[in-house]
């Protein structure tokens, strides 16, 4: 069957995987068609701009460490270069995964303090992809096409999601954000590493499960605290659910029906732990007083 007269979108992963096996190609192919196809932009323009933003997540890995910088709410700052400062002097996660905490973790500082960033999914949970894929294009000396296949895959995951569920920590809590970004970028690691398209949604399903529950409960209300901790938590979690499903451990819930149980366990939590700041770790005695000394 000849390219044009395919229909290239896909409303799940059981559509997309469809996809995959009827064309041959991967998930990156496939999205890149869906995006030519759905848009009626020129591969190279949707290529330029994927570019583009993994310019600016790379850069946002980085600026933490070049300069001195403070969050909004005071929560925060230099956390990366401490976390680097420790990367090789025998670092209990080893110094890959040391870099991949450090990125992602950055890149928070970078958001909180009104710096550029690229929101994918969210802004809370913008470290998680730039410091996953910005450590392994370093470890393994991927090149910047691989690196586009890998934004493709990801957009593919998070296109899933948004779709049949939601990303937004006030809908869903943390585990819509985290576990999305943590999916996309299980998913994405998994396909440029060899994996099948199969198995980079294994993956993805895998991340957002281990995720499940996790509630949005930010001090003062503000993106900072503990929301740099669980974009390095985010971040480590794609890698092992990367490395999990490229070893051949199976995946027993298929991605769709992940992602359905995330939104009903979203749904299901009260509002005290979905943003409002009204449970969790923000109404705790130190979280309120944190919240009173930024505020007054």
């Amino acid at each position: 069957m000849k390219e044009n007269n395919i229909n290239f979108d896909f409303a799940n992963a059981v559509e997309l995987l469809a996809l995959t096996e009827e064309t041959g190609m991967s998930i990156a192919q496939v999205m890149l068609r869906r995006e030519v196809q759905v848009f009626g932009k020129p591969e190279e323009k949707v290529l330029s701009d994927l570019m583009h933003s993994y310019n600016i997540m790379k850069n946002s890995t980085k600026k933490a460490l070049n300069e001195d910088l403070k969050s909004m709410g005071g929560l925060l700052g230099g956390e990366e270069k401490l976390i680097m400062a420790r990367k090789d002097k025998n670092p209990v996660c080893g110094s890959f995964m040391s870099k991949v905490i450090a990125y992602s973790m950055g890149v928070l500082e970078v958001n909180t303090s009104m710096g550029l960033i690229v929101a994918a999914p969210t802004a809370g949970s913008s470290g998680v992809i730039p410091g996953v894929f910005t450590a392994i294009q370093e470890e393994y000396d991927i090149t910047d096409d691989q690196m586009m296949d890998a934004m493709l895959v990801a957009s593919a995951v998070g296109y899933i999601i948004t779709r049949n569920a939601t990303v937004s920590g006030a809908e869903g809590g943390c585990q819509a954000e985290m576990g999305s970004a943590s999916a996309m970028a299980a998913a994405a690691i998994t396909e440029i590493m060899g994996g099948t398209p199969s198995q980079a949604l294994d993956a993805a399903s895998s991340a957002i499960g281990n995720m499940l529950g996790l509630v949005c409960d930010p001090i003062a209300g503000l993106v900072e605290v503990p929301c740099q901790k669980r974009n390095a938590m985010g971040a480590s979690n794609a890698l092992i659910c990367a490395e999990m499903t490229l070893a051949g451990v199976i995946n027993h819930i298929p991605f769709d029906q992940t992602v359905d149980a995330m939104y009903q366990v979203g749904r299901s939590l009260p509002y005290e732990l979905r943003e409002t700041a009204l449970g969790g770790l923000a109404a705790t005695k130190a979280g309120c007083n944190l919240c009173s000394k930024i505020f007054g």
